[in-house]
């Protein structure tokens, strides 16, 4: 077995045991570095201490050094040095649309492996990894009791293919747990289920190791669980696959912003509207790339749902986490969500022996800088029209929206002119309705998300505003399209323990799925004769949601508004039909008796909710629901599985196929071999990000992954999208580099993706350009500016780029994770000297560059690129070999971190066997 598969040694003599109340544990104490003479770790941000103990726990002289250590525990708040840390986390978290493609490469490695000789069923995570699927039910029924049934049966029609495969990889792997479709929103089941605030692992020895909870997920809002006190933040698929294979990520020492809280939540005001305001708070003062860390004696007023609502929409207010310390209240949590006594007992003791249980009496860390929130000072807000932070109180939304109507064409506006805005248009529905549909009247209302679904403050609240609703005689408008999508099964169950459910139903929120639903864009079409009004009258509509992201475009197409709302919020402004009201002055209805009904006479007290809290929820619902999840659906069980320990690749699907990653791998590493004769496939330009790179969207039929779908029998209108097929490379390499907005500079006034083909000066697709270098045996190289690859962490950008031929990326300078995932795939950064680039040196693209890399490759060399022009003259200059540590180096040695990998798994087999 090779160093990267030795286990963790106790290099700095921190291991020590202690009792976890049922029995003896292993514990690497952070206290003992103090001996080692590292001052000041008591006063660290907890989420630094998180961090330190699991440097401190997985150093073994390679992988995590020993100086790698050393630097965190000389961690400085005030001004952390700008230096990497490796960092690996407890386990990993995918849901279904991201995780198709990690599982596909698992796939692909069994196959490889089988194909050296050796075992392919030692070719499993080395973290315990959970898929939940939750990103493919769409709300195609709603308002009827059928609905949940109606979208699931659609769901599995649709996505049929990648449950057969999702289905064999829940056989197939161990380490590895699948969460079938219609069970909950991943984010929610991690937080109630899944996470165990201190995770244990046994040791050869028989004694349990004890260490914090931490994970990377596939999702943004993988974060949500820092309301629990777990370490985690959502990351790109390589990244991910590097975690579940036994491999560090990389990241930059963290600043941490902390975050005050003080006093308590007024009445009347909700989690959602303290999550906008924080949400409204960070964005202001910039916090992208930071960590933010709660304290204060307001948390022990915040519940862990609270805090989760927070901890969620991190990736909205810009941080790479929202982390919230472990205290009573988590211990409370865990023992409310029915997790075993030997557990709380376990996160209890643990984190109280490592200075990381947090108390009221506890002295504050020191930040970087420290903001602070008066919780009295919370009022009822929404979001919008188009952005998470654009924080509005409930009473001016009606004249924000107004402004909205005329404002410029941007984040807040929409370019119209003030005399339109009495334009109306006619709903006219087969029940005999009839009703002028207006600007800003509200079409989509849906209670959806994980923010929110997982806090029953909220979703109690808005079951008790929809019975005095309903007691009061108010009805929704039948323009609005209603649905409730919570985020566990266990929601259903208190709603109906509450007796709230069949109110809600009454009022069209009837259970449309367990999924994320409206919250991503599966909000499903809307009823004809409303999608017909709008593009008759060509209104500005609106949705209310209580999700996380609102962006132009996402929720709907022809649904321009949409506003971020608590629940209770959602269903009054469904009773109103519409944004372009005061609801704190202005009526939402009459009852029964034709009088006013205002939303003060109908919305719940604080005691009201909390007592139904107390009444409503018992462990044993989470018990129950969770108790054997991964087998519940009988749906799913019933799916037909093919393939043992390998999968079945089916040549004619369109959604899965192996990826030819390890083609040609050989058991031994081969030797580095220099770059010659290569030519560029793409010149970039400044701030090319991994959106330009990445497919994303939906598929151009005249597109080279259009025609290849229409070459497989494919119509045009069953493409889906990208997302949707990141599991067959065919189609996500013809959609690399293919963004209708990127230019490529060999092509000058040009957008889209294509490219020179210098051999013969052709312009054509870059896909189409790059398979005839390829036929030709030419390798090629990719020219970029300054930030190349920046944006978001995008797993084929690295994927595509390497599928396409691209042996090197040569750039001013490199966004850090992009970079990490080209090496993953196997892909050369270089860097120009600082003050030049390809400008500056003359060179255009059309040069022949030879690259002297060789097997005596060292960090960040450097190395003299010859590029050849047309005419023979030569241009020669320096680049930087952005292979920063020693472990880059091996994986690149290796091909990719995948490459890697699989020759350690080869290694640990009893016998060599030489292909």
């Amino acid at each position: 077995m090779s160093q990267a598969s030795e286990k963790p040694r106790d290099l700095l003599g921190t291991r020590d045991t202690f009792d976890t109340g049922h029995g003896t544990a292993y514990i690497y104490r952070l206290d003992r570095l103090e001996k080692l003479g590292f001052s000041g770790l008591d006063r660290l941000p907890f989420s630094i201490k998180v961090l330190l103990e699991g440097l401190l726990r997985t150093c073994d002289g390679y992988l995590v050094t020993q100086e790698d250590v050393e630097r965190l525990a000389r961690y400085n708040p005030k001004a952390p040095a700008a230096e990497e840390i490796p960092f690996m986390p407890a386990r990993v978290l995918l849901q279904d649309f991201t995780g198709v493609p990690a599982v596909v490469d698992l796939a692909a490695m069994r196959s490889a492996m089988a194909r050296l000789g050796g075992d392919p069923e030692v070719i499993n995570p080395r973290v315990p990894v959970h898929l939940v699927i939750d990103h493919s039910v769409q709300v195609d029924y709603f308002g009827t009791p059928e609905a949940l049934r109606l979208n699931a049966e659609l769901e599995f029609k649709r996505n049929r293919e990648r449950y057969e495969f999702l289905r064999w990889g829940q056989q197939a792997f161990e380490n590895f747990s699948v969460i079938p479709p219609a069970s909950g929103i991943c984010h929610q089941v991690n937080l109630e289920y899944i996470s165990r605030v201190v995770w244990s692992r046994t040791e050869d020895d028989g004694v349990p190791v004890a260490y914090p909870d931490s994970l990377v997920g596939t999702d943004s809002h993988t974060t949500m669980v820092n309301g629990l006190g777990v370490l985690g933040w959502g990351v790109g698929g390589i990244e991910a696959e590097a975690v579940m294979l036994g491999q560090p990520i990389y990241m930059l020492m963290p600043e941490v912003i902390g975050f005050r809280l003080t006093g308590e939540l007024p009445e009347g005001a909700t989690a959602t509207d303290l999550v906008l305001t924080v949400t409204q708070i960070l964005r202001q003062y910039g916090v992208v790339g930071r960590f933010v860390e709660f304290f204060g004696p307001g948390l022990s007023k915040l519940s862990v749902p609270d805090r989760a609502t927070i901890a969620n929409m991190a990736p909205e207010y810009g941080a790479t986490m929202g982390f919230f310390p472990v205290d009573q209240e988590t211990l409370d949590y865990l023992r409310r969500t029915g997790r075993p006594q030997e557990l709380i007992d376990l996160v209890e003791r643990y984190t109280k022996e490592q200075g990381l249980f947090r108390t009221d009496e506890t002295p504050d860390p020191e930040f970087l800088d420290v903001i602070e929130l008066d919780l009295g000072t919370v009022v009822p807000s929404v979001a919008g029209p188009k952005r998470p932070q654009d924080r509005i109180d409930v009473p001016a939304l009606k004249q924000a929206f107004r402004t909205a109507f005329t404002a410029p064409v941007g984040p807040k506006g929409f370019g119209r002119k003030p005399e339109e805005f009495e334009q109306t248009a006619t709903y006219r529905d087969e029940q005999g309705n009839e009703v002028q549909l207006r600007h800003g009247d509200v079409v989509i209302a849906a209670i959806t998300s994980c923010t929110n679904t997982s806090n029953p403050s909220v979703m109690l609240g808005a079951g008790l505003l929809a019975k005095k609703a309903v007691e009061k005689g108010l009805k929704v408008p039948p323009y609005v399209k209603t649905s409730l999508a919570p985020g566990s099964k266990v929601v259903t169950d208190y709603l109906i323990e509450s007796g709230l459910l069949p109110y809600l139903e009454k009022l069209g929120f009837d259970v449309v799925g367990y999924g994320c639903t409206t919250c991503i864009g599966n909000s499903g079409p809307l009823p004809e004769p409303v999608a017909r009004a709008i593009k008759e009258g060509n209104l500005v509509v609106a949705g209310v949601l209580s999700g996380n992201r609102n962006f132009e475009g996402r929720i709907h197409p022809l649904v321009q508004a949409n506003f971020l709302a608590s629940p209770p919020l959602v269903i009054a402004y469904a009773l109103a039909g519409t944004v372009n009201i005061d609801l704190m002055n202005e009526p939402l209805g009459k009852d029964a008796d034709g009088n006013d009904v205002y939303l003060k006479d109908i919305w719940p007290s604080s005691r009201e909710i909390l007592d139904l809290i107390n009444e409503a929820i018992k462990p044993e619902m989470f018990r129950k629901e969770y108790e054997g999840i991964e087998t519940s659906n009988e749906m799913w069980n019933q799916i037909r599985v093919s393939g043992g320990a390998l999968y079945e690749w089916d040549p004619n699907s369109t959604y899965i196929q192996e990826p030819p990653f390890f083609e040609n791998l050989t058991p031994d590493v081969p030797e580095i071999q220099p770059i010659l004769g290569a030519r560029v496939l793409v010149r970039a330009g400044d701030s090319t990000t991994t959106d330009h790179i990445s497919p994303a969207g939906s598929i151009p039929p005249d597109s080279p992954a259009g025609r290849y779908l229409i070459e497989r029998g494919v119509k045009p209108i069953d493409f889906n999208s990208y997302g949707s097929r990141r599991g067959n490379h065919e189609v996500m390499m013809r959609g690399t580099f293919a963004n209708i907005r990127f230019k490529n500079l060999l092509v000058p006034g040009t957008e889209g993706g294509i490219t020179r083909y210098f051999p013969t000066g052709e312009i054509m697709p870059i896909y189409d350009a790059a398979m005839r270098y390829k036929e030709q045996g030419i390798p090629l190289i990719v020219i970029g500016g300054k930030d190349y690859g920046m944006g978001s962490s995008r797993d084929w950008a690295a994927k595509g780029t390497a599928l396409l031929g691209v042996r090197a990326v040569l750039a001013e300078s490199f966004e850090r994770i992009h970079r990490s995932n080209l090496i993953g795939m196997g892909v050369l950064p270089l860097q120009f000297r600082e003050g030049e680039n390809a400008e500056s040196l003359g060179l255009d693209g059309s040069e022949v560059y030879d690259i002297p890399v060789t097997n005596d490759v060292r960090p960040r060399q450097t190395l003299t690129v010859t590029a050849t022009k047309a005419d023979g003259s030569k241009v020669t200059f320096e680049v930087l070999v952005r292979l920063d540590t020693p472990v880059e180096v091996e994986y690149y040695r290796n091909g990719g971190i995948l490459h890697y990998v699989l020759r350690d798994f080869l290694r640990s087999q009893p016998e060599r066997v030489e292909a």
